[in-house]
């Protein structure tokens, strides 16, 4: 621990080692654990974050990889070559997830899909009696959701969700001086995304399907449409049938830290503005300009991404600044700072330099997870908590495509009479795919 952070944990209080030590969330105890010390995961879709976040599982003491699964065989084979070669074991490859969770030797799985396809596969986890780990964000819709939700909690099973900065120690410690009341009366939580991948890559015209792909199974639930690079590996999440631009990208984890902050308190009313600005010409349909505003009683949640731009506020081209009226505080995944409000040329709040964060929350994450399915405790980014964050995001975009400014009954999970925004909470799935419900 370098000098600066510990001099301002010895200095700063009880509140600070609170967040250390006292767990973040309930310990209510789920379901039994699995019948061996041994956790027997398999991944459900393998090219990105699927891959990483398997190989952060297998660095935990007692992980077993015993089958992976994609659609597309090249990247099937090349992944699963990968982790034959980490850990001398060849995993049982399937195209099929379904295979997988009829598999009942299988303890969890992890879903590192397209956004599209987070829901079918968690659910039906769940439903067969297995753990599961699940990128962010939780889903592409409102609805998807909601019945991932339900069907953790009817089925008793530990679902994590990828929103791995609630393990990280930085983030805590933020969290906790956030809630001690330093800053003075909170105002507005300012989050920010300005992205360089967010511009996509230019508009292609559609080809024939590549060898290897499954693009049938690739498309699952959404809607029939012919193949296009620029809609596939990488580009997917510009496009509104498999994810939600920026917004549910990096969005989905920055509105978490908001919503932390709130206790996980949704808004009265959510506004947002923006379009495709800059790259009319890319393959993109999500908007690479957007501003959400998220009202509170007394408080602001403000989302602003500007896809292909890197200069961003406060000196960084993503965050959170928590807005009070002693000072703000700074955060994102290289550390935290407070830069104080001054009166009459003195500080309203001490200053407090970086606290650098130790960039180890994703093994910690992971680890989570894993200790969570043998204790049956619930872990620290429970599906709930996935929920949340996601809904808000999603309601940011619902907000963009209409045009309205929307008003959520949680009562009745809709946004009352406003018949546009409605329509846009539960998608429509493509036969023979159904939409599960609990």
């Amino acid at each position: 621990m370098n000098s600066s952070r510990r001099d301002f944990i010895k200095n700063t209080g009880s509140f600070l080692a609170g967040a250390v030590f006292t767990p973040l969330i309930s310990g209510k105890v789920l379901a039994s654990a699995p019948p061996s010390d041994t956790v027997r995961i398999a991944l459900i879709g393998c090219r990105g974050m699927g891959q990483y976040n398997l190989k952060d599982h297998l660095k935990v003491t007692g992980v077993d990889c015993v089958a992976m699964c994609d659609v597309d065989e090249n990247v099937l084979n090349e992944r699963a070559a990968e982790i034959k070669e980490l850990t001398g074991k060849a995993p049982k490859l399937f195209k099929d997830y379904r295979k997988i969770i009829d598999d009942k030797s299988i303890d969890a799985v992890i879903v590192g899909t397209p956004d599209h396809w987070h829901c079918l596969p968690t659910v039906h986890g769940c439903e067969a009696g297995k753990d599961v780990y699940v990128e962010k964000p939780l889903a592409n819709s409102i609805a998807e959701c909601e019945v991932m939700l339900k069907a953790a909690r009817k089925y008793n099973r530990i679902v994590q969700v990828g929103q791995q900065q609630r393990s990280g120690q930085h983030w805590q410690d933020a969290i906790a001086f956030v809630k001690s009341g330093k800053l003075g009366k909170l105002r507005k939580i300012k989050a920010w995304g300005f992205f360089e991948y967010g511009r996509t890559s230019p508009r292609v015209p559609d080809t024939a399907v590549p060898v290897g792909v499954d693009f049938d199974m690739w498309l699952g639930p959404a809607p029939t449409r012919s193949f296009n690079s620029g809609r596939f590996h990488g580009n997917w999440r510009f496009a509104w049938d498999y994810g939600g631009g920026l917004l549910t990208d990096w969005g989905v984890h920055l509105l978490d830290i908001a919503l932390w902050a709130v206790d996980g308190q949704m808004p009265k009313s959510i506004s947002s503005a923006g379009g495709i600005y800059a790259y009319k010409d890319n393959a993109i349909e999500t908007a690479d300009t957007q501003t959400v505003i998220y009202e509170y009683p007394d408080l602001l949640i403000e989302w602003e991404h500007a896809g292909g731009l890197s200069k961003g506020f406060y000196g960084r081209h993503y965050g959170v600044a928590f807005i009070g009226n002693n000072g703000t505080l700074v955060i994102n995944r290289e550390g935290w700072e407070v830069i104080p409000e001054e009166e009459n040329g003195k500080a309203k709040v001490e200053a407090v330099p970086i606290q650098p964060a130790d960039k180890t929350d994703h093994a910690k994450h992971v680890s989570n997870f894993i200790s969570c399915i043998k204790s049956r405790q619930k872990p620290i980014c429970d599906v709930e908590i996935g929920r949340n964050s996601a809904a808000l995001a999603h309601m940011g975009n619902v907000a963009y495509r209409t045009g309205n400014k929307l008003y959520w009954d949680a009562s009745k999970n809709n946004f009352g009479n406003d018949a546009k925004a409605n329509a846009l909470i539960e998608p429509v799935y493509r036969q023979p795919w159904k939409f599960p419900k609990q």
